[in-house]
């Protein structure tokens, strides 16, 4: 891959196959001309163009990459209120003196070189948190470059990492955009209340609704075939952002695509005891702690097949293991340790342990004890992976044995990747993730109500609603078998209750993979999921005969 162009330069790159963006572009504008919305009082964007080339399944892609930012604008902003207020001839758009906030929201795109941009799809990739930057998915899943880690559970060794030629970069099917939400990576906010401008459910939506549309603007992709992909809290911002683009903004997209989906905060197994009388998730997460049992040898005459075993603890789950929990108190001494029983055959845990729990076993009850005789804690984002107890004494897990293993090689393999290949970075720090929870606001008023529920966040009425709103919207739902943050069969659940006509239904398909939360963690999953995303692509950017160019 070639390397990186020397220089940032300010203001806007060109459309189809990007070059340096003109110097023209940042001059002022005319007295009385209305301000473009990617301009800052305390950002000023940012582009540094370079050339490389990946080999796909044998596939070889050149492409043009641009690594910068875009200045978006809380809800409310208006560029002529701002240049009434400035003056025609005020070099800035505001007062800096006391600004209004504002944020830089760092990206990295590729765009295949020779194929026309309204023949090209592209596709908007981010990560959730809320608080993390995008580096996961971009050198893990579908970037040009990918991190080599530990494929077998174990902790990946220190430096010196392996970056190396992504075999399953979505470059064949789609250009690429990989967004960090603002404050991450090397996004940043500033300016007067922005943590309250930018940090919330909506806010955070808000924001990358702008960014997608002065994107589509800037790079001339209005017409191309547009997708959406989540990962993680990612899901929930993509149904507020697919539902924001559609109804408020009459943006269509060709498909949604959801990895490792949570849309409905309710159902979240980790902190459910918080929460009595309403035991949805411990039946949503039962499948995962199956599977991982299943995974580790723990279940008894353990069956051949993943796949068919989970079809009966489903079935297990949704019927007599929800019987009994909602029985309450009314529930049967005999009854209960007849469950309690089979629970712990299914799940690999004692059964003395399921009875004192009264049945209810959370996330992070699970990690902790599931390995506990060998001194062993399980992982959450993927429960392939164990480590050390940190206190044998805890109730819960005390960290996530997953994410030790891996994030090293990913933060040290993105500052490398970035300042080396993409020529960005220098006198800039990266934020891998950002502590956003004490600021977050939570609230969400959900389309068509009329105030903001006090409830915990459940975004299925924003999916709900764009899929009405486009009957066309294909939505594309993937996850892994031994995820514990975002359980599998919770997915599945949100997306069979989602307040819309059955027919929608068909619109939306699933795969799942013998992985975890981040499915590329596993080679050959990264390989199902790549095949699976770019044949989803494939059938849905209407693109016909013209899609043999893409």
């Amino acid at each position: 891959m070639a390397g990186a162009a020397l220089s940032l330069i300010a203001g806007p790159a060109l459309a189809a196959e990007p070059s340096t963006p003109p110097a023209a572009a940042s001059k002022k504008p005319e007295a009385g001309a209305t301000a473009e919305p990617n301009r800052g009082v305390l950002f000023t964007p940012e582009s540094v163009g370079s050339e490389g080339s990946v080999s796909v399944e044998g596939q070889k892609i050149d492409y043009h990459a641009v690594a910068g930012t875009i200045v978006v604008h809380p809800k409310g902003w208006d560029d002529a209120a701002h240049r009434e207020r400035s003056g025609p001839d005020e070099k800035d758009l505001g007062d800096k003196a006391n600004p209004q906030a504002e944020a830089s929201m760092f990206y990295v795109a590729y765009f295949k070189k020779g194929v026309p941009s309204g023949d090209r799809p592209v596709t908007f990739v981010f990560n959730g948190g809320p608080g993390s930057s995008t580096m996961w998915l971009h050198m893990g899943a579908f970037g040009p470059r990918r991190v080599v880690t530990a494929d077998n559970g174990e902790h990946t060794p220190a430096a010196p990492y392996q970056l190396i030629n992504n075999a399953y970069s979505l470059m064949d099917a789609s250009d690429l955009v990989f967004i960090d939400a603002p404050g991450a990576g090397f996004s940043r906010i500033a300016g007067k209340d922005k943590e309250k401008a930018f940090w919330g459910v909506d806010q955070d939506a808000y924001a990358f609704s702008q960014f997608i549309t002065a994107f589509l603007s800037q790079y001339g992709r209005w017409n191309s075939p547009k997708y959406l992909f989540g990962e993680s809290y990612g899901t929930p911002r993509a149904a507020v952002l697919i539902n924001d683009l559609e109804t408020g903004q009459s943006v269509d997209f060709n498909g949604v695509i959801l990895l490792s989906q949570i849309l409905n905060f309710a159902l979240s197994v980790d902190g459910a005891e918080n929460n009595p009388g309403s035991d949805q998730a411990y039946i949503t997460a039962l499948p995962t702690y199956a599977a991982t049992a299943w995974f580790r040898n723990l279940v008894p005459n353990k069956p051949a097949d993943l796949e068919t075993y989970l079809k009966e603890v489903e079935q297990f789950a949704t019927t007599d293991y929800a019987t009994a929990l909602q029985a309450g108190s009314e529930l049967t001494p005999a009854r209960r340790r007849e469950i309690a029983e089979r629970y712990a055959r299914y799940t690999g845990l004692p059964a003395a342990y399921v009875l004192k729990a009264d049945l209810r076993i959370t996330g992070g009850e699970f990690e902790k004890t599931l390995q506990d005789k060998d001194g062993l804690t399980t992982g959450r984002l993927d429960t392939r992976f164990s480590g050390p107890d940190m206190d044998p004494l805890s109730k819960e897990a005390d960290y996530d044995p997953q994410s030790a293993a891996l994030s090293s090689a990913y933060v040290s393999g993105f500052n490398d990747y970035a300042r080396r290949t993409l020529g960005y970075g220098e006198g800039k720090i990266f934020k891998p993730s950002i502590d956003v929870f004490r600021s977050w606001d939570n609230a969400h008023e959900p389309p068509g109500a009329r105030y903001t529920p006090r409830a915990m966040l459940n975004v299925m009425p924003d999916l709900a609603s764009a899929m009405k709103y486009n009957p066309s919207l294909k939505v594309m739902l993937l996850g892994g078998y031994y995820d514990l943050a975002t359980p599998f069969y919770q997915g599945w659940y949100e997306m069979h209750h989602l307040p819309m006509p059955d027919a929608l239904q068909a619109n939306i398909s699933y795969r799942y993979y013998q992985s975890g939360h981040m499915v590329y963690a596993h080679e050959a999953s990264l390989k199902a999921l790549h095949d699976d995303v770019a044949a989803f692509i494939g059938k849905t950017n209407n693109l016909g005969s013209r899609s043999a160019g893409r």
